[in-house]
This record gives C-alpha cells, sequence and structure tokens, in this order.
C-alpha cells in the first residue's frame, strides 16, 4: 500500500509506525540522555551511559551497512555538508545541554513524559517548538545566522565532514570504520556485568539502535524521491517539534513528513507503555518557580537544537551514527552544557 503513496506520505506514515516503536521502547526501557549523566555524576551507575552507547554503536553499524548495501546516500544528510559550523555547534549544543537540565529532559524526553500525562511536558514542546521556529527564520534566526558564518570551516566537498572523508577512505574503508567503531562502543558498554543484568535497559537500547537506522532508510530508501531536493535525515526532536505545531495549525497548507509523523508516534507509544506499566497519571507544575524553570528551559533547547542542528537524538544518536565530525562537536558540547546546568542546580547548593 506505501508504493501507492506520495514519498512524504510513506515517510509520514512510516514515521509514524517507527516513532511509535521508539516512544514504546525508550519509556519502557529508561532511556535517557540527561538520566544516563546524572546517573554516572552522583550515583556513579554507569548502566544507562553504557545503554546509551550500545544504542549509537547499533545505530552507526546499521547506518554504515544501509550505505553499504541498500543506496542510502549519507553524502545528502546535514551533518556531512562541506561546511563545518562549529561555533553554532558548540554554543548551540552547550544551550540545548544546559536547558535540558533545566527542563530535567531533553525534547525527546518531553515527548514520553506527555505520553505519561505530565502536563509540564505540554508546556515545555510548545515552547521548545515556538523557539526552534524563531531560531529557523525568527527573531532568535538573525542571531544563528550571524553566528554560524564566521565560525565555520569549509572542508571541501559534500560528505567531507564524516570520519572516513577525513581519513581519505573510500566507500568500502568508511564501511569497515562504521563496523569498527560501532564493534568498540558494543564492547565498551557491555564489559562487565552491569548493562547485561539490566535486561530492560539492554533490550531497550538494541531496539532504539535499530529504530535509529531504520529512520535512515525510511528518508533515504524506502520514501526516497529522486526528484526531490531535501536532506536526508533519521529521527530528530528539536525542529520537529516545530513542524508538528505548525502543521497543526496549518495542515491545509503544508505536506506531513517524517518528522510529523514520529512526533506524533513517540507520544502514543510512550502513552501505550505508560498505560500499560500502570504509569499513566496526569501531573501539572507545582509552582511558579517550577514552570520558570521549564520555560527558560525549553527555550534554550528549541534555540540551541535548532542553532546545533539537532539535539540528544538528532545529533547525539542520527547525527553520530554517520561518524560526522560535526555531531560529535555538538554532542560534547550538550553534554558540557547539562553538566554545567546540573552544577547550577544542585552542586552550587551542595
Amino acid at each position: 500500500m506505501l508504493e501507492t503513496l506520495p514519498a512524504h506520505l510513506t515517510r509520514a506514515a512510516l514515521g509514524f509506525l517507527l516513532g511509535a516503536l521508539l516512544g514504546l521502547v525508550a519509556r519502557r526501557g529508561r532511556f535517557c540522555t540527561l538520566g544516563a549523566v546524572e546517573d554516572a555524576v552522583y550515583a556513579r551507575d554507569t548502566r544507562r551511559a553504557r545503554a546509551w552507547m550500545l544504542a549509537a554503536g547499533l545505530a552507526i553499524l546499521g547506518t554504515h551497512l544501509l550505505e553499504a548495501y541498500a543506496g542510502l546516500d549519507l553524502a545528502r544528510s546535514i551533518y556531512a555538508g562541506p561546511r563545518l559550523e562549529w561555533g553554532a555547534l558548540v554554543v548551540g549544543g552547550t544551550m540545548f545541554g544546559f536547558g535540558m537540565a533545566l527542563v530535567g529532559t531533553c525534547g525527546f524526553g518531553a515527548l514520553l513524559r506527555l505520553g505519561g500525562g505530565d502536563l509540564r511536558a505540554l508546556l515545555v514542546l510548545l515552547v521548545l517548538g515556538l523557539s526552534a521556529y524563531m531560531a529557523v527564520s525568527g527573531l532568535t534566526g538573525l542571531a544563528r545566522v550571524a553566528l554560524a558564518g564566521p565560525l565555520s570551516v569549509e572542508l571541501g566537498a559534500a560528505g567531507a565532514q564524516r570520519l572516513g572523508a577525513l581519513l581519505g577512505l573510500d566507500r568500502g574503508g568508511t564501511a569497515a570504520l562504521g563496523i569498527a567503531v560501532a564493534a568498540g562502543l558494543g564492547f565498551a558498554a557491555l564489559v562487565g556485568p552491569g548493562l547485561r543484568k539490566s535486561r530492560r535497559l539492554l533490550y531497550g537500547a538494541v531496539a532504539i539502535g535499530c529504530l535509529i537506522a531504520a529512520g535512515w532508510w525510511t528518508n533515504g530508501v524506502a520514501g526516497h524521491d529522486e526528484f526531490e531536493a531535501r536532506a536526508v535525515g533519521s529521527f530528530s526532536f528539536a525542529r520537529p517539534v516545530g513542524d508538528t505545531l505548525l502543521y497543526a495549525m496549518l495542515a491545509s497548507g503544508m505536506k506531513v513528513d517524517f518528522g510529523v509523523g514520529s512526533v506524533l508516534g513517540v507520544v502514543l507509544g510512550a502513552f501505550a507503555a505508560a498505560r500499560g506499566g500502570g504509569e499513566f497519571h496526569w501531573e501539572a507544575p507545582d509552582d511558579a518557580r517550577e514552570v520558570k524553570r521549564h520555560v527558560l528551559g525549553a527555550f534554550l533547547m528549541g534555540t540551541g537544537g535548532v542553532t546545533a542542528l539537532g539535539c540528544t537524538i538528532g545529533q547525539g544518536l542520527s547525527g553520530l551514527s554517520t561518524l560526522s565530525v560535526g555531531s560529535l562537536l555538538a554532542l560534547a558540547s550538550i553534554l558540557v552544557g547539562a553538566r554545567a546546568g546540573l552544577y547550577y542546580l544542585v552542586d552550587r547548593h551542595a
């Protein structure tokens, strides 16, 4: 049936289905980037960090196999462009990470919380989506463009940001590099009994890594239209949240695509997981102070996510799966921002 649909509807339908699976397994598997940082820093528990590493390794493996054997053209992704906007990646990533700490989760985590009945997450997503579009083409977009232009490096041809291209590897060598990096991450994640004994974390990480690769397959293979001039990608939850809000208001004037489908799917999948696990209940902010913190954090995440070309999922897993040095820089900046935010909230009052 999908063969008869326009390409954008194929991507939207598959995005919804894959997003529902992603929301289901992430909520059941307690998959959370900020939670992994908090556990490692304050509880000396690295199981969730190891789960994140395993998911990243499997995403890298699946994405490089798709490139090698299924015709996926990663040179057409935003993570592999010829210009490395390092200033925007560092500033945007740090903003996103700090905002994530203020909120207590990222945009993806807010979707998971909304599926569980958390009305604070609804507020976060509204502000995040609005601020994301402000950074795309609004007032803060002027600052973003001014920042990205001078603080960038031209690397040459399309795809030049990828580690394989920087090392001068051909397609086969790039695939081998991806497999080697994936194997290293998998070994680092599974060494020792911690993650192997946490079946929920383990299975969730495996599923999420595979779903990131499935997102690439959806956009770059199954939903590819050679007549469309569009970048290929996988899951991301900064600008797509804004796209979803815009589509809710202008459905007759814009095309639904993978991003909107995946956002709606994640909420549905998280709702199914919450209901099935007896975890669904309505929650609201405790006081004005909490509202202020959530609004500020959401604004930083929306602005920073667009500036850094992605979030903890968009750059952290989808971008990293291409072995883009830009994604590595953005992810490192997100983690630095998150640690700074946790220090601001927790350590300075200790």
